[in-house]
């Protein structure tokens, strides 16, 4: 995996190439929105980590940018700023996510890692697992011939787990489908929303599709 960090302030953005590289992390570092537009354009990466507060601009500038130039590289930006409008100003910039300074790094692992772990946006129509059929364009779901209804939140879940069958997706990555940005990823909500997906699609089938992976998340498929 390889991150490039958009960072100006050079201690931290120590402690972050530190950090990933003990995680077999590549990290390439950019100092200015010029250098960062710069290293984005010529290399390859995995997911950006874009700080707000650059000395020849902001972070929102560059990820518009970059956006304009169809760069699709998943973007997470970093910021003391936590103002719900700076949040909305980079989710409309182009951001994919969004942490507040002071932060935790596992935090900013986790989210890293999903972000890296996010396919194509382009996605087939219609998805096939074992004897479940969802139809992702008509919002319709079968299992072993029979309709299931599912509510907006339920449905939206059993897309990003269609979407991301076999992989290991986190608590963040999930929220960020199913919720609005200001949901928080931590509580309950999740647990219980997975709950009644089950109860659905694999109570009473099999196999199960469903999986919890302890400490890290859940996993969809056979």
């Amino acid at each position: 995996m390889r991150v490039l960090v958009v960072e100006d302030d050079r201690e931290l953005a120590g402690i972050l190439a530190q950090g990933f590289g003990e995680h077999h992390i590549e990290t390439v570092v950019a100092e200015t929105v010029a250098r960062g537009r710069e290293r984005a354009a010529l290399g390859t990466y995995d997911v950006i980590v874009l700080d707000v507060m650059l000395p020849d601009g902001d972070g929102f500038g560059l990820c518009a940018a970059l956006r304009a130039r169809h760069i699709a590289t998943p973007i997470l930006m970093l910021t003391a700023r936590d103002a719900v409008d700076d949040r909305v100003h980079g989710l409309e910039a182009g951001a994919d996510d969004y942490l507040v300074k002071p932060f935790a790094f596992r935090e900013l692992l986790a989210r890293v890692r999903a972000l890296g772990r996010r396919r194509p946006a382009i996605a087939p129509e219609q998805v096939r697992i074992a004897d479940l059929e969802v139809d992702l364009a008509a919002r319709r779901v079968v299992r072993a011939g029979r309709p299931i209804s599912l509510t907006a939140r339920e449905f939206a879940l059993l897309e990003f787990f269609a979407q991301h069958e076999g992989t290991v997706a986190d608590r963040a990555a999930i929220a960020a489908h199913v919720w609005d940005d200001n949901h928080d990823p931590f509580t309950n909500v999740l647990e219980v929303l997975v709950r009644r997906l089950r109860r659905k699609i694999d109570d009473e089938f099999e196999p199960k599709l469903i999986h919890t992976v302890r400490g890290a998340g859940y996993r969809f498929g056979l």
